[in-house]
């Protein structure tokens, strides 16, 4: 299943405020690479499976369906694994002045 690019759909955008579904299939940060956004995200698992790294701790946080986190404004992270065998789909709210999706950070990062 990996082999799908990840898809990243904007359900609402409003001033301060952004909304995305994203759906992957394997995927994971490049090697090196870390997230490091203006704007704070709430993301939510819905389904799948997916290990996220913070670079002030330790270990991954692994994340099942109904685990959410609030990931603060310029907290660096990465995500590690998402199940190869099935889709991990999560909800993603990007909430602050400079709300922008995920998938226009990553652009950027050329991944």
């Amino acid at each position: 299943m990996g082999e799908a690019e990840e898809q990243f759909v904007q359900l609402l955008r409003r001033p301060g405020l952004v909304i995305e579904r994203i759906v992957s299939s394997g995927q994971a940060s490049p090697p090196g690479f870390w997230y490091e956004q203006p704007q704070a995200e709430w993301v939510l698992l819905l389904q799948g499976e997916a290990l996220l790294r913070f670079a002030d701790e330790d270990e991954a946080r692994r994340l099942r369906p109904g685990d959410w986190l609030d990931i603060a404004a310029r907290r660096r992270h990465r995500v590690e694994w998402t199940a190869p065998d099935r889709l991990t789909i999560w909800l993603a709210v990007f909430h602050g002045e400079e709300a922008a999706p995920l998938a226009a950070a990553a652009g950027a990062q050329g991944s």
